[in-house]
């Protein structure tokens, strides 16, 4: 299977939401959701643990990737994800790079192939 990056650099096929969303997997759903409630301080349920994928246009999508950042602007801008962008390492993303140091390693990739 091709990997599948998110605007930020994530691995799509890694994600337990979109894991459980392509299986349609409600035991997967409701482990995520109780793994991501604890982790991030949230009141998440299984029937919140849907996404096709922040690359995607349709009703499935989780409810962070909705109001995304980092999303918002490759999707304003035209880009695929982050490394296909001239200011790519800006601010908007250089916040989850501390966090997700995989995540910019993937997009650095990107940007070196291009």
């Amino acid at each position: 299977m091709k990997e599948m990056l998110s605007c930020c650099g994530l691995h799509c096929h890694d994600c337990g939401a979109y894991i459980a969303t392509m299986t349609d997997d409600d035991a997967k759903r409701e482990e995520v959701a109780k793994e991501w409630s604890t982790m991030y301080n949230a009141d998440l349920k299984a029937s919140d643990i849907n996404c096709t994928g922040c690359l995607s246009d349709g009703p499935n999508l989780f409810s962070h990737t909705k109001t995304c950042e980092i999303r918002k602007c490759a999707r304003e801008r035209g880009h695929l994800n982050c490394g296909h962008c001239p200011d790519y390492g800006c601010e908007t993303v250089a916040g989850l790079f501390e966090m997700v140091p995989e995540a910019k390693a993937r997009l650095d990739k990107v940007k070196a192939e291009l």
